[in-house]
């Protein structure tokens, strides 16, 4: 039996999801499917980071067990032959018996890109949040930095998220702009973690742009944290703009780790 691991990166509006679902197109479905066709047998593929219906991934991790002997090429070049355009494989190596793509991760990556504009985007439909307000990034930037650290991050997790513990490590939160030519302003929310809840990072957005818009204070945001109740933060905001970045793992296991990049 050998275990091999595989990045991936997908486009989510394709998908209801990661997850298997029933009468609905999933990401895990979608490639079991192509590698029991390589594999000529059953597959079962363990992620990094489920994602929710809508959102990307840059560099999914995901693993798998086979007893089929193929060469590594065969696992990236022969499934993108099978997958639909919107899911691809990038790489794919054999790794101890140990790895697993989910409990073997030590913290996670999430980025939302958001387009900060009057007019609706077309471009960037389903690829990035849209927001027609103005946005001040300084007390952004001063408002995520109360969330650094570790805290019980309720105030900010889904009703039907079913982490045991709200408790996470936030070790790095950031807010910056960036300009493109003929669209606009695009603010960049980059976040890593121990691990993440449900909608943790939608919301995270949502009640930065709170902040940025200046209903809120950045000190209000922090209360918000500490009051651990979701009724007092900001609406969630659309799954378009958010992307998994990755995982990183020890590096005794050698697989890649994810670059937060431009």
């Amino acid at each position: 039996m050998t275990r091999i691991a595989l990045g991936l990166e997908y486009d989510g509006r394709a998908f209801h999801g990661w997850q298997w679902q029933k009468g609905a197109p999933s990401v895990q479905a979608t490639l079991e499917d192509a590698l029991a066709r390589i594999a000529d047998h059953p597959v079962r593929l363990h992620c990094a980071g489920r994602t929710d219906a809508g959102v990307h991934a840059g560099n999914q991790v995901a693993h798998f067990d086979t007893v089929a002997q193929r060469p590594l090429n065969a696992w990236v070049r022969g499934l993108n032959a099978l997958l639909p355009p919107a899911v691809a494989a990038c790489w794919a190596k054999a790794v101890d018996e140990r790895f697993h793509a989910r409990y073997s991760a030590c913290r996670r990556r999430y980025r939302y890109i958001l387009l900060n504009r009057p007019e609706r985007p077309g471009l960037w439909a389903g690829r990035a949040g849209w927001f027609h307000l103005p946005l001040e990034l300084q007390t952004m930037q001063t408002a995520a930095s109360f969330l650094l650290g570790e805290h019980d991050f309720s105030a900010f997790r889904a009703a039907g998220c079913q982490a045991k513990s709200a408790v996470k490590l936030l070790t790095h939160a950031e807010v910056r702009r960036e300009m493109r030519a003929f669209s606009g302003d695009f603010f960049v929310f980059d976040f890593e973690a121990s691990a993440f809840l449900q909608h943790m990072v939608r919301n995270l957005v949502g009640a930065l742009v709170y902040v940025g818009k200046g209903a809120w204070s950045p000190e209000y945001l922090q209360s918000v944290l500490e009051s651990r109740d979701r009724a007092l933060s900001a609406p969630t905001f659309p799954p378009d703009g958010l992307y998994f970045q990755g995982a990183l793992y020890d590096p005794a296991f050698a697989i890649p780790a994810p670059e937060w990049g431009a």
